[in-house]
């Protein structure tokens, strides 16, 4: 599931705020269908939407303990623009934490030619859950 929205404009002079941009809520795909390209294919239908809509970009937030996941991402040109610390209320690997980080990635639309909105050193720059609308 996806989406193509953007902060209120009063908030337009915070750092945190978010420009027009396409966002993927949710993607799973069941266990059996995995590695067929489906991922991929959904991924390209919003990528699509963001373009036709003049979005600066497609985020989405993932576990930083999915890897399998995160290099899906990747391959699919998508980088790191944050960490958002302590995301998840649960940690899906480690029972005793009461929380997991996110990784807020990002893949440039065709509007952001000059990549204003993406980041090479985005593991390097922490955030609250707070500072994420």
């Amino acid at each position: 599931m996806g989406k193509v929205e953007s902060s209120p404009d009063a908030y337009k002079f915070s750092e945190h705020y978010l420009p027009w941009h396409a966002h993927i809520t949710a993607l799973t795909v069941a266990p059996e269908a995995r590695r067929s390209g489906i991922a991929k294919i959904l991924t390209d239908q919003l990528e699509v939407a963001a373009d036709a809509e003049n979005a600066w970009f497609v985020d989405l937030f993932v576990r930083s303990s999915n890897h399998r996941a995160i290099a899906l991402y990747r391959n699919l040109g998508y980088s790191v623009f944050r960490v958002v610390k302590d995301y998840y209320g649960d940690h899906a690997t480690d029972p005793s934490r009461a929380s997991e980080d996110a990784f807020d990635m990002r893949k440039p639309m065709k509007r952001d030619k000059d990549r204003q909105h993406i980041r090479d050193d985005g593991e390097t720059h922490m955030v609250d859950p707070e500072d994420v609308w």
